[in-house]
């Protein structure tokens, strides 16, 4: 329905030219909505108190952003609540 339903942020990552985010991350979506739900993880550098640039994005899900993200999120549906862990390279935002 293009709603929101919940939201995670990472620990920040000071002073590294390439970060290595390895975080889980658990969110609560009940089982007959999982075919209509889109998870999109966004990475921001922030470079100031105020500025916030997006460095890049994937999307899980509904409308996944490439084959792999849709091979993931199909794996993670048929894990029946075992961890599902892949390395995504992210989309230029």
């Amino acid at each position: 329905m293009g709603q929101e339903m919940s939201k995670c942020k990472t620990s920040t990552r000071r002073g590294q030219p390439n970060p290595v985010y390895k975080e889980t991350f658990v969110f609560q979506v009940a089982l007959f909505q999982l075919s209509d739900v889109t998870l999109i993880l966004s990475v921001y550098n922030k470079r100031s108190m105020k500025r916030k640039e997006m460095i890049g994005w994937i999307s899980l899900g509904l409308n996944s952003s490439g084959e792999e993200e849709l091979r993931h999120w199909t794996a993670m549906k048929e894990s029946k609540g075992q961890q599902v862990c892949r390395w995504h390279a992210l989309l230029e935002s």
